[in-house]
């Protein structure tokens, strides 16, 4: 679920990315894993953008990995394969603070073949990075912060002063979500407000409703059917906590149409007089 709240926000928010991570508000578009190799690695935390100019690929990590430093180079060369004449910027995001030697890794070495790709140990960036941005506020509270508590409540205080209703809902969605690794939920519930989120603040929240509702159903109905109920249930959820069509679609898996057909069905379900 974090690594599909990161994409999302890289995909929605690129030119805050760029801004971060390369040092200019670049606007950026999506690059499909399709499109780099016959068999893709399966990595659901890697996402590339692209410009004219470059390429940015991002790999986010709430853990160590040992199998990082393969991974990047294995993407380069695809990469260099489609995209010849583009300069790539590699970087690991490391969310979760951690001892590990694994998240100081940033070179390949197979003898004569050595790449090295960026790390970004999030608990070491300094917060006001993330509070410039719309985009990366959701991770302010993973950055070099000794109270991420006061940092999550400036966070709902900048907010608050979003205009825009949707981008208000993705970002304080999203800010709910990747909040929980450095934070309580009854902290999130607590600072964020509940007129934007209602009821379901947290996505854990909605997710165990959700597998709740549609495990019971999927006994009835089978396994294969239990599972598409169980997601169409964590869908409504969403749609019930006012969370962006968008962003329920990036968080599900399904794709924004079938959020929409379900976001129908429910409204008339709720217009139906009662007898």
């Amino acid at each position: 679920m974090i690594d599909n709240v990161c994409k999302f926000l890289a995909e929605s928010y690129s030119t805050d990315f760029a801004s971060w991570l390369l040092g200019k508000p670049i606007t950026l578009t999506k690059i499909e894993q399709s499109e780099l190799a016959v068999e893709p690695i399966r990595a659901d935390s890697v996402i590339f953008l692209e410009s004219a100019e470059i390429i940015l690929h991002i790999e986010f990590q709430t853990e160590p990995n040992q199998n990082i430093p393969f991974r990047m180079t294995d993407y380069r060369l695809r990469l260099y394969r489609k995209y010849p004449q583009r300069k790539v910027h590699q970087v690991v995001i490391y969310l979760s603070p951690s001892q590990s030697s694994l998240v100081h890794e940033t070179t390949f070495n197979l003898g004569e073949l050595i790449h090295n790709f960026n790390v970004i140990r999030l608990w070491e960036q300094p917060t006001a990075i993330f509070q410039q941005y719309q985009g990366l506020l959701p991770f302010a509270t993973l950055s070099q912060t000794i109270a991420p508590e006061e940092t999550l409540r400036q966070v709902a205080r900048q907010i608050e002063n979003i205009t825009d209703k949707q981008l208000q809902s993705n970002v304080v969605a999203s800010t709910a979500i990747i909040s929980g690794i450095a934070l309580s939920k009854e902290i999130i519930k607590r600072l964020l407000r509940s007129d934007i989120m209602k009821e379901s603040v947290i996505y854990q929240e909605i997710l165990h409703e959700g597998l709740a509702e549609g495990e019971a159903r999927g006994l009835a109905k089978g396994k294969a059917e239990g599972k598409a109920e169980e997601r169409n249930q964590i869908a409504l959820n969403m749609l019930r906590s006012n969370i962006s069509v968008d962003v329920v679609a990036q968080l599900t898996g399904l794709t924004a149409k079938q959020v929409q057909k379900l976001q129908k069905l429910s409204n008339k379900k709720s217009q139906k007089p009662k007898k």
